[in-house]
């Protein structure tokens, strides 16, 4: 099975940590959506009549498009593919955008799983990110979507922002848990270059958290989230058994997905696709019908190392077996030496083909992954 992604390039307002495409002008909203549909239709056959598990809209901020919007691209989409019945369908959206009437007419919709970001429940903090909404409009837009019927709710939270109080984290998590959502996913605030936070660090206006506080509040995190009967299925994501983000996990298991819209990404196995992350480009190519992605050829190399690295991010670890059979590449035979280390270490254990990061490995995973990487030579 296949997945669809759907890049909504707009939000009301810039996060100051965010460096995603998007504009906060609406001026080409229409065009960019009537594209998408053009895009959608040139793409038709990029997953080879793959039968659709997921539909995940993203952004930016999807929820700032009217139902009639989302409704319309869903239609869309099934018009020109075939949708298994219990698809998975996200909406990744904002605590202002959900007001009572948007929900309940969301609710009429196809769309059954709801992602909302609420970063934190710390007013101060939501000020600091420059984020559209207060904590008590996170807490009552996720409640009233309870009431409504939403029985499959996730929250994105960031931890690792620079504060006083250290148990301001330990709050969040406590409120997160006490809502009873399905699932969590949990980032550390980075500090990208191109945003207003990477701004403020290079004019020594704003100090990122010291990475010991950052691993510390990480390991809250996984303590709590295991207290509270959550599955840690993947580095930054949390749920309770049987609501892991199928479209989110189709990535890390090398799933083809199709991406739609400006920046939007497509992997079929053998190549990836980056669209131009640039609307008015986006438009005008696809006006003139031309498709505006470049494409990638992922060599041998690129596809163990990207196995690699999604796979040791996740609970099911990575299986060595199965590079071995697709790839004819002894992962376990080239690192011999690394991975009796790193198993000595605490990092990593090894369970039959499959290498598995513990807690403490889960805290360098990055680095454990790049250390795996298969080089040119290897792959030769």
């Amino acid at each position: 099975m296949a997945g669809i992604y759907l890049h909504i390039p707009f939000c009301k307002q810039a996060c100051h940590y965010c460096d995603f495409h998007f504009s906060t002008s609406m001026g080409l909203k229409e065009q960019v959506l009537q594209a998408m549909h053009r895009e959608l239709e040139l793409q038709q056959n990029y997953l080879q009549g793959e039968v659709i598990n997921t539909i995940y809209f993203g952004g930016g901020t999807p929820s700032i498009l009217s139902v009639d919007e989302l409704n319309g691209l869903l239609e869309a989409i099934y018009a020109k593919h075939t949708v298994n019945p219990n698809a998975e369908i996200t909406l990744e959206a904002n605590p202002d955008d959900l007001t009572p009437e948007k929900l309940q007419a969301l609710r009429q919709t196809r769309i059954n799983r709801l992602s909302i970001g609420v970063q934190s429940f710390h007013d101060p903090h939501l000020q600091l990110m420059n984020r559209p909404h207060t904590a008590a409009e996170a807490v009552n837009c996720i409640r009233m979507a309870q009431e409504l019927g939403f029985d499959n709710i996730s929250l994105d939270l960031i931890y690792g922002i620079p504060a006083e109080d250290a148990a301001l984290w330990e709050e969040d998590l406590a409120k997160a848990f006490a809502l009873n959502v399905q699932h969590l996913s949990c980032y550390a605030l980075t500090i990208e270059p191109n945003t207003v936070f990477g701004s403020r660090v290079r004019k020594g206006k704003f100090s990122p958290a010291d990475e010991e506080r950052v691993a510390r509040q990480f390991e809250l995190l996984m303590d709590q989230a295991a207290r509270h009967g959550f599955l840690h299925y993947e580095i930054s994501n949390f749920c309770q058994p049987g609501f892991e983000s199928k479209h989110n996990s189709s990535y890390w298991k090398q799933v083809p997905y199709l991406g739609l819209g400006p920046s939007a990404h497509s992997f079929n196995g053998v190549s990836r696709q980056f669209n131009i992350a640039h609307n008015p480009k986006y438009v005008q190519a696809l006006e003139a019908g031309q498709l505006p992605c470049t494409v990638e050829e992922l060599s041998v190399e690129d596809r163990v190392n990207e196995y690699v690295m999604t796979t040791l991010r996740t609970s099911w670890g990575c299986d060595t077996a199965y590079i071995r059979e697709k790839w004819g590449i002894d992962l376990v035979a080239l690192h011999a030496a690394y991975l009796q280390k790193i198993s000595t270490q605490g990092l990593l254990r090894q369970e039959g083909d499959i290498l598995i990061l513990t807690e403490a490995g889960k805290l360098l995973a990055d680095e454990i992954a790049l250390d795996l990487f298969l080089l040119q030579e290897e792959e030769a």
